[in-house]
């Protein structure tokens, strides 16, 4: 059964069992954000929670929301007819395909995505939650050379993931010539341990790395609507 989240603005997200959003996606989606006429991409869309908060806290450039899941980005789809958001583009693709040739390389200013973070342990007994969490169909190494292959020089990308993965993600960012810029750590509570990292890299840029205040949970981080 659907059931419908609205966002502080008013937008209207459309959710269903296997195609919800968490903590993550919300302060992914505020920690870096396009500028009003930015063209933007949304890897792992899932039912399209980070370009509809975009949407609602004023992006109106072009928004192509990319999402492997026929019944979330479907989802998605009904988001953006309910809201008016022409323009955003759902997109049911493999984000490994996307932007390999032709003009979509390198047209994006700007990029987000919220990858699966487990290569191992329990799996859901749900094909579509294990897809979600687990990395078969989409790498850290996937997501980021995606990034990269749509991202002009100078665009904008970023990630959240998880702490024992900061070495990992910074890595595969410089290699794909997207340099880390800032990296913010979220806590539950001031002084508890970080579950969560949010960084943003820009292509082609010089090193220089800012760490951002925490972002807490607590405190309002991940609040929304009324």
């Amino acid at each position: 059964m659907n059931r419908v989240e609205t966002l502080d603005h008013g937008t209207r997200v459309f959710t269903a069992p296997g195609a919800t959003f968490g903590t993550d996606a919300l302060l992914l989606g505020r920690f870096a954000r396009p500028r009003r006429q930015e063209r933007a991409l949304d890897l792992c869309s899932g039912c399209g929670i980070v370009a509809l908060l975009w949407h609602d806290e004023g992006h109106r450039g072009p928004c192509t929301a990319l999402e492997l899941d026929p019944d979330a980005s479907a989802l998605c789809a009904a988001a953006v007819a309910d809201n008016g958001a022409d323009h955003i583009a759902p997109l049911c693709a493999d984000l490994r395909d996307f932007c390999r040739a032709g003009a979509d390389q390198g047209r994006y200013d700007f990029a987000a995505c919220n990858p699966p973070y487990f290569a191992a342990g329990p799996r859901s007994p749900d094909p579509v939650r294990a897809a979600a969490r687990h990395t078969d169909t989409c790498t850290l190494a996937d997501a980021v050379n995606a990034a990269a292959r749509a991202l002009r020089d100078g665009g904008r990308f970023v990630l959240c993931h998880r702490p024992d993965q900061l070495a990992e993600v910074l890595c595969a960012l410089r290699v794909a010539r997207l340099e880390p810029k800032r990296l913010a750590f979220v806590r539950q509570r001031p002084g508890s341990i970080p579950w969560l990292f949010v960084v943003e890299a820009q292509k082609g840029r010089h090193p220089g790395l800012r760490l951002e205040p925490d972002l807490v949970i607590e405190a309002g981080a991940a609040r929304y609507g009324k």
